[in-house]
């Protein structure tokens, strides 16, 4: 037996898969060759996911805490145990300290709108409770908030249409590693001689696969965004009809172009002006030109700034013109489900607490933290502080995970929760035009449960009798399709469960933007007024102790911390590494395989050098996603990664932070 389903993870593809099903167990996981983004194909990680299911160190009951908080030392509980004390310890700090002393704190460890952060899971019942609201901000808000600024949403090109483009730049994307089906599209347009560009301070693997690659200094972008335009108006290249019909502040974004040029942004970029110029006379002559620009690129100070400038690029060209053209960074902003959290149900105001702000929010006031979907202690800012926070015997923890994460090491209950093969769930890629239907495939193991089947279990345990609580998954689906929006019309439930996925109701080629239409109160692309260019930290704090900027990318081998315990995968990780150019590695005295220490004020992580060319001198790299508690000397790189905010939607600052590297 087949069943269809969808990937649940943090990546733009949300590939369509088929489980084959034999004597109740899941034998087989392949990409759906019927898909027409995923055409049968899987990434080096999910291809592992069935094993994954099936690890050794899989949660699969209920557990309390008996040692002390971090050791993740635990005794095996009942599910009636669990929710008994759970009601207990919920209802007596609603009632000492209020609901807002409650922190649910859900994360990217899957993007299901039933089981995962983008839907309801566990709102209603928090909304009961009047818990503070939760600030999902740790994957693409500066980026979302650029450009909203500048279109209305961060909707753009449906990416499919990169095999009309005729010059693509790659900026600040990984695409072979981070979304690796795009790169289909991108080949069928270099087979109609398209031109490839991946702008990156990193020479990564699709970097070494593009026609060109220019290693821009880390949190330069809007800079160089702002020299190619400024190459473009002095070919006399921008479409005049297009800015005077379909934008707004011209004028004084023109302004801020000639006030950028080639020269000028060599010297901000660390990019040959020659090289820019070049670039710059390629977007004044090619259409269409396509973009694609993911949430790397704007974990910096100014990363909301970048994807305004560069949001801008198809505005000034008539890009948008064009299928093939403009600009592609999620294409969540098309997705117009009803995600009806029922906030009506919610007492009185509550308080929002940001995500990433863990390590100083998580004070006295919040006597709660229920972490699901969620590993903060491997994947957030400052990671020692979190720690440290977690460590307050009156702070009740609890965690509803799969695996013994370092977060789990700090619960006082853990909760086993279901994989994506064993639960119901609905989902949109960001990276594509698709809603995807997850049909459970096997019965949980063990006494694992789901997200929602967890909230309606506690929420009757607790005795609430709010009726939408206890929706089903089936109606909590009918829910999410019933907003009425064209772009669902003719999509059902059971169209999704019967086919798998649905193409969303627009037109292919789909170019948004081609007449204007814009999502702006005037209806146009609202060009950026003042000063387009917000300097990272690194270059504002250039000078101190720490000379050396880090950026910390996506592995190959693990998604955000997902398959960081996978045997296989760990050993194809070889281990945490640092990238370190070799002149930068001869004034330390470094030689290459050597363990050396990471450090800034904030925190220190151990790694192994390879000295290599593929970071220019003054940037190190070293590749998120490894466990901490597996790492020899127990850290990872967000020990040293700052709790700071970027100019726009509080996003985090992950390739913004000065460090040292010195011998282990």
């Amino acid at each position: 037996m087949q069943i269809l389903g969808a990937c649940p993870l943090d990546c733009p593809d949300t590939c369509s898969w088929v489980v084959t099903v034999e004597d109740g167990e899941a034998v087989k996981l392949r990409g759906n060759p019927d898909h027409p983004y995923t055409r049968g194909a899987l990434c080096v990680k999910v291809n592992r996911y069935l094993e994954h299911t099936r690890a050794a160190d899989r949660i699969l009951h209920p557990m309390r805490r008996i040692g002390p908080k971090g050791a993740g030392v635990f005794e095996r509980i009942s599910w009636d145990e669990a929710l008994e004390e759970i009601s207990v310890r919920l209802r007596a700090i609603v009632d000492e300290h209020g609901g807002e002393a409650i922190w649910p704190y859900n994360g990217t460890g899957s993007l299901g709108y039933l089981q995962g952060c983008e839907g309801v899971a566990g709102r209603r019942f928090w909304n009961v409770l009047g818990a503070s609201r939760h600030f999902l901000n740790i994957c693409s808000t500066a980026g979302n908030s650029g450009l909203v600024k500048t279109n209305g949403t961060p909707g753009g090109m449906d990416p499919e249409n990169f095999a009309l483009s005729r010059l693509i730049l790659l900026w600040g994307t990984n695409t072979l590693t981070s979304g690796h089906h795009l790169w289909k599209f991108i080949q069928d347009a270099r087979a109609a001689g398209a031109y490839v560009v991946a702008i990156d301070p990193i020479r990564t693997r699709t970097a070494e696969q593009a026609d060109e690659h220019l290693p821009i200094l880390p949190g330069t972008d809007a800079a160089l965004a702002l020299g190619l335009l400024h190459v473009v108006l002095a070919e006399g290249a921008e479409d005049r009809d297009y800015l005077e019909n379909h934008t707004e502040n011209w004028a004084e974004f023109r302004e801020e172009i000639l006030r950028h040029p080639p020269a000028r942004v060599a010297e901000i970029t660390g990019l040959p002006e020659a090289g820019i110029r070049a670039l710059g006379l390629r977007l004044a002559r090619t259409r269409p030109t396509a973009i694609r620009a993911t949430m790397g690129i704007q974990r910096h100070a100014g990363g909301g700034a970048a994807m305004r400038v560069i949001a801008s690029i198809p505005g000034v060209t008539g890009d948008w013109r064009h299928p093939g053209g403009g600009v592609a960074y999620s294409t969540s902003g098309h997705v117009h489900l009803d995600i009806d959290t029922r906030d009506n149900l919610r007492p009185g105001p509550v308080r929002t607490l940001t995500m990433t702000r863990l390590a100083t929010e998580l004070d006295e006031s919040v006597k709660c933290l229920w972490v699901y979907t969620a590993n903060p202690v491997g994947s957030s800012p400052d990671q020692n502080r979190i720690r440290e926070r977690l460590l307050r015997e009156d702070l009740f923890t609890v965690v509803m995970e799969q695996f013994p994460t370092d977060t789990v090491d700090y619960a006082d209950i853990v909760l086993p929760a279901t994989m994506q093969i064993e639960h119901m769930d609905l989902h949109a890629g960001y990276g594509h035009m698709y809603l995807m239907w997850n049909e459970p495939a096997v019965e949980p193991p063990g006494e694992c449960l789901s997200t929602t089947e967890t909230f309606r279990r506690l929420a009757g345990h607790m005795g609430l009798t709010e009726p939408s609580l206890f929706d089903s998954d089936l109606e909590l689906a009918e829910q999410l399709l019933s907003s009425g929006h064209p772009s669902l019309d003719g999509i059902t439930v059971d169209r999704l469960r019967k086919e798998g996925w649905v193409r969303l109701n627009v037109p292919q080629p789909f170019a948004p933007f081609a007449d204007g239409g814009f999502p702006t109160p005037s209806g146009r692309m609202r060009l950026p007024r003042g000063a387009a260019y917000v300097p990272p930290h690194t270059a504002v704090a250039a000078g101190g102790p720490y000379p050396l900027t880090l950026v910390t990318p996506a592995s190959h081998t693990f998604l955000n911390t997902t398959f960081g315990n996978n045997p296989e995968l760990l050993r194809r990780s070889k281990g945490p590494r640092v990238l370190v150019n070799p002149a930068d590695a001869a004034a330390r005295g470094l030689a290459d395989g050597q363990r050396v220490r990471v450090f800034n004020a904030g925190g220190a992580f151990e790694a192994d050098v390879e000295i290599s060319e593929k970071v220019r001198p003054g940037v190190v790299a070293s590749a998120k996603g490894h466990w901490p508690k597996l790492n020899p000397d127990g850290a990872g790189v967000n020990a040293v990664v700052e709790e700071r905010d970027a100019d726009m939607g509080r996003g985090a600052v992950y390739h913004d932070n000065l460090v040292e590297v010195a011998p282990a």
